[in-house]
């Protein structure tokens, strides 16, 4: 059983890594083109500094683990059908078979397989690929001068026992300083009481901000017929608060290359201050779920070594999982987007894709193998 094991998975992991690399060699060369119109573009922040080759290639070097993340059980399905289909056709499945591979072995033994792949696409997904994403749009803020989600900025609240906070973060420079703060602070009847403005601000580890170079204007009631505004500038202020480096960083940045315990700390911080963490907690269960799908399509795969084929007829089946990989990947897209549009339940938005895929490949196996 040992050499049946050692077999199937050096040649599962083999057609893997080969179909993996041709994934990112493709994604690799499109990012790339997007990127030669703007090699010689001169940086707004320091016009001496033009966008190179070395830097464009950096960038696009940058994103390969992204779309490793993105790819993985895409490229498990087509590299599993790719090899049992072969081993079909050419009637080694049937000497395993003989030689003790029963269908629930077979079964077993791939499972043990797809939760190495599993394990593999979370690292990537949650490691890997955040620390990629992260030096990616660092090095974008060296050269644009900050990093910034349009015009309106990010938006945060921060609630505490006798005032309620709105903060707005325009960017974030190359190092990790917030840039174009404004703080709007109201108190639990809903009452403007102050509002915070900083050019620059960095988050203190001991659970604040230290703001720079403030413009701090207060409204205080003066009885009934009547309010005084008073507006000081103030060259640093402390606001102690809540909101943590990787708060920030979710809210300017995309969520889905984020960490999942980071996006799990930000959910949890969306609900006790009261606001919808419908898109956050979907794109948690997302990351969640995603590493999962690589058991599924090693599930799926298996019953193509099942199936008898004609000379030459190896070539449709692969293209079939080639195209049931890219539906998958489709799938998985539009539950994401119509469970956010519809407010569906986060967790079952999210594992609906696997848990109809995981349907299909136990129905094929269970017909296929089983029954014939």
């Amino acid at each position: 059983m040992t050499v049946l094991r050692r077999l199937i998975y050096r040649e599962v992991s083999g057609a893997v890594a080969l179909v993996a690399v041709a994934f990112l060699g493709l994604f690799f060369f499109f990012d790339f083109i997007d990127e030669l119109s703007s090699i010689g573009r001169p940086s707004p922040a320091n016009p001496d500094l033009t966008y190179s080759l070395q830097l464009a290639l950096m960038h696009v070097a940058l994103q390969v683990p992204n779309h490793a993340y993105e790819v993985m059980p895409i490229a498990v399905l087509i590299g599993t059908v790719f090899v049992f289909a072969r081993l079909a056709q050419g009637s080694e499945y049937t000497i395993l078979r003989t030689s003790g591979l029963g269908p629930w072995r077979a079964l077993r033994l791939m499972m043990g397989l797809g939760l190495v792949f599993v394990a593999i696409t979370f690292v990537v997904g949650d490691y890997v690929a955040p620390a990629a994403s992260k030096t990616a749009q660092m090095l974008q803020a060296r050269f644009e001068g900050r990093v910034s989600v349009g015009g309106a900025g990010a938006w945060l609240k921060e609630k505490q026992p006798y005032s309620q906070y709105s903060v707005n973060v325009n960017a974030l420079n190359a190092q990790g300083d917030l840039q174009g703060i404004r703080i709007f602070e109201f108190d639990n009847q809903g009452r403007l009481v102050s509002r915070t403005q900083a050019q620059r601000g960095r988050v203190d580890d001991q659970g604040g901000w230290q703001l720079e170079q403030v413009t701090r204007t207060e409204f205080a009631a003066q009885g009934s017929d009547g309010s005084r505004v008073q507006q000081r500038q103030m060259a640093a202020f402390l606001w102690p608060n809540s909101l943590t480096a990787e708060m920030v960083s979710v809210a300017l940045l995309r969520p889905d290359r984020m960490p999942t315990a980071d996006l799990y700390r930000y959910v949890q911080h969306l609900d006790a201050n009261g606001q919808s963490s419908q898109r956050y907690a979907l794109e948690f269960w997302r990351k969640v779920f995603y590493p999962l799908s690589c058991l599924v399509m090693v599930v799926l795969a298996l019953p193509f070594a099942y199936l008898h084929f004609r000379s030459g007829g190896i070539t449709g089946y692969v293209f079939g999982g080639v195209m049931i990989g890219i539906s998958f990947f489709l799938l998985n897209n539009v539950f994401g987007y119509i469970g956010n549009l519809n407010h569906w339940v986060p967790w079952l938005a999210a594992a609906s894709p696997s848990l109809i895929y995981s349907l299909v490949s136990l129905t094929a196996f269970g017909w296929l193998v089983l029954r014939r």
